[in-house]
């Protein structure tokens, strides 16, 4: 497995390089951000371990601008803040996971392994085709005929994880974590906020999203 590790403490970086090199991972690392997302957008990773305070672009710019290119790599982010508030803003920038600092090597291992796990699903899926909408795994879009509907990122993946388990209750759990990841948490009303926005630029292009809510279980798409 190949890990980018943007981290601008070289004593951190070198530990964590050499950590997960024995363990059989190929890393490539870089203390500035600036080269940190041209090596993003350039190289295939399975996963970015980015810390937020970097030199040239921050963290959170580097992840916007990431997902803003459709480059959808598992991100882990790393940052000495704490505070519910931080993690939430790192997640909601598109982050899969949020690790606050000082943290163990044990942890970093584990939050990964969950990552490489959620990457690995359902790579034999490119596009899912449904009601005339057309979801592309790829791409990372939504459109309908040639109509692209522009979702930000935590509204396409409430889609492609409701839209790649049809006929199957998803709970408001499970599409957290397919969001936030394992250790956070969205809300349900947040959940909620996200798909009625998702449902209302579907309805601009002229669709539907063939999504129905069973309350006091979760939601579920049928073919």
């Amino acid at each position: 497995m190949k890990v980018l590790l943007v981290e601008d403490s070289s004593s951190l970086r070198r530990s964590l390089t050499i950590g997960l090199q024995n363990l059989g991972f190929t890393v490539d690392d870089t203390s500035d951000g600036s080269e940190g997302l041209s090596m993003a957008l350039t190289g295939d990773y399975d996963v970015i371990v980015l810390d937020i305070m970097l030199p040239s672009i921050d963290g959170l710019t580097l992840l916007k601008t990431l997902r803003s290119s459709r480059k959808d790599t598992r991100v882990l982010l790393l940052s000495a803040k704490s505070e519910p508030e931080d993690r939430v803003k790192g997640l909601l920038s598109g982050a899969d996971d949020y690790l606050s600092k000082p943290f163990s090597f044990e942890e970093l291992h584990a939050r990964l392994l969950s990552l490489l796990r959620r990457g690995s699903l359902r790579k034999d899926i490119d596009k899912v085709e449904l009601a005339g909408l057309t979801l592309d795994m790829q791409l990372k879009t939504l459109r309908f005929g040639s109509k692209l509907i522009d979702l930000t990122p935590n509204e396409y993946k409430i889609v492609e994880c409701l839209f790649t388990n049809q006929n199957t209750i998803v709970t408001s759990e499970k599409l957290s974590e397919h969001i936030a990841g394992q250790y956070d948490a969205i809300s349900k009303n947040s959940i909620e906020a996200h798909l009625s926005s998702a449902r209302k630029k579907t309805k601009v292009a002229g669709s539907e999203l063939p999504i129905q809510t069973k309350r006091g279980f979760g939601y579920v798409v049928n073919q």
